[in-house]
């Protein structure tokens, strides 16, 4: 699977009700419990490909970057801060819904006749960083070569 990002919002998200904007803003892919591959909030795009095992009798998916029960399964974009010594804070979550790229792409990804694709803006309507369940339109799923 591969995620494709455009239109990041930022280095700094003023989203945090209870104190200052959140700073140094980073966006990542999430493995099991760890957020990995972080690409800079002002970055021009992002990209994330990675494993997935998918089957479309009936449609599901696996692997340590899918999180959720079975027929609601997803992939997290995490944003945070990047804190000193390397940690990071995350702020907000996005979820990503392979399901709704459709049997068909699902079936042809399975098969090994390309990479199952997801593209979708990362600012929300406010400027800031995308966040809670993403469907389309806002994510334009495709089947695209390795």
């Amino acid at each position: 699977m591969r995620i494709v990002g455009v239109d990041l919002p930022g280095r700094w998200a003023d989203t945090n009700p209870a104190g200052p904007p959140y700073r140094d803003v980073h966006v990542g892919v999430q493995r099991r419990d760890e957020v990995i591959d972080l690409v800079p909030g002002d970055a021009e795009s992002a990209v994330w490909a990675f494993e997935v095992t998918a089957k479309a009798e009936p449609v599901d998916f696996g692997g340590p970057f899918i999180h959720g029960k079975r027929g609601a399964r997803f992939v997290y974009l995490a944003w945070g801060s990047a804190v000193a010594g390397g940690g990071f804070h995350t702020f907000r979550r996005a979820k990503i819904h392979p399901v709704d790229a459709g049997m068909e792409l699902v079936a042809e990804a399975a098969a090994g006749r390309g990479v199952l694709t997801a593209r979708l803006g990362l600012t929300d309507a406010e400027g800031g960083p995308v966040c809670a369940t993403v469907r389309p339109p806002l994510v334009r799923w495709e089947l695209l070569p390795d």
